[in-house]
């Protein structure tokens, strides 16, 4: 009977919620977490409190050594390090770049999670611009690391479908859970040295962009679908909005809709005009909008200095019936 191979020095590099879900699958496993990096505390909420990324306070809750270097580029910071005398670093939405000698420091050298298909997606957003793009499915790749972005062989893939439900909240939640499992089964193959990198294909390189608030306004005009698939995929940041009252009016959920409610019971349209933008009818379900094709259902807005509410509610106090979106 052959021996199972010994436990992995593991060193963890993350910092948003994202990454927590496989700091926590290493805690539970046998591997063992030497240290772990995140970014230096940032100021958060209405008092700009400096606060402690989730990765740092659940490794404070399991009295795990942290650093938090603004840059890796030092010699010292490399040096300390590579004292850590780790087999693998993980790395998973960590935020800082990492040199050549931090990424050859540990003896199987860096892997990364990233929450898309690699070559597809690579970059600061993958998870939104899969959704905006009406992509059916997506996933998580593992990755050895190199000094390019996201170009680094593959070692192991999982997929996702994309369903017209998912904004990019539920999809970052359940591609979380994805990648620590992900991240088991190819540290369980490195161990057993079965690892077998995969060459990205360049030429179906695609580049997720980072997020804007100024992109997430909404162009009426469009079809109904590039809408809708925005206001899913910019859910929770930076929230897809247009403008009431010369405020924003953030909108928080839609869906595609033909003039029928729910249910099957028909609208009252407003008759005079469906020009993009134009409030075509309202009922419990929410606010049927006109867009550059057909109506889609507005189910939550967010008013100016008010919390995310049902759109038939924000409707109650307001003259909407035939309003224009601007």
């Amino acid at each position: 009977m052959k021996n199972s191979p010994p436990p992995l020095r593991i060193i963890f590099a993350g910092t948003p919620e994202f990454s927590v879900s496989a700091l926590t699958a290493l805690l539970d496993s046998e591997h063992e977490v030497v240290a772990v990096y995140t970014q230096p505390d940032r100021p958060a909420g209405r008092g700009r409190k400096l606060t402690a990324s989730p990765v740092k306070t659940l490794a404070l809750q399991h009295n795990l050594p942290v650093y938090q270097p603004e840059s890796l580029k030092s010699e010292e910071a490399q040096q300390t390090l590579e004292a850590l005398n780790a087999d693998v670093m993980i790395v998973v939405a960590y935020g800082l770049l990492l040199p050549k000698a931090v990424l050859d420091a540990p003896k199987d050298g860096c892997l990364n999670i990233h929450a898309s298909l690699l070559p597809r997606w690579r970059g600061a957003a993958p998870i939104q611009r899969a959704i905006e793009v009406g992509d059916a499915k997506t996933g998580v790749t593992i990755m050895q690391m190199d000094i390019g972005l996201d170009t680094g062989d593959m070692l192991y893939k999982v997929s996702t479908e994309i369903t017209p439900e998912d904004n990019a909240s539920h999809l970052h939640d359940r591609l979380s859970a994805l990648g620590a499992s992900a991240l088991m089964q190819t540290l369980k193959a490195l161990q057993l040295q079965q690892l077998l990198p995969e060459k990205q294909d360049e030429s179906c390189v695609t580049y997720a962009k980072k997020l804007t608030k100024a992109e997430a306004e909404i162009q009426w005009n469009e079809p109904a679908e590039v809408i809708v698939r925005k206001i899913q995929a910019f859910n929770p940041w930076p929230i897809a909005f247009t403008s009431f009252q010369d405020k924003p009016l953030r909108i928080g959920q839609a869906s595609l809709q033909s003039k029928q409610g729910r249910g099957g019971e028909n609208f009252i349209s407003h008759a005079d005009s469906e020009k993009s933008g134009t409030v075509l009818a309202i009922d419990k379900s929410g606010m049927m909008v006109a867009t550059g094709s057909q109506p889609i259902l507005i189910q939550q807005v967010q008013p100016s200095g008010k919390k995310m509410m049902s759109a038939y509610d924000f409707a109650q106090s307001r003259a909407l019936l035939g309003h224009r979106f601007l």
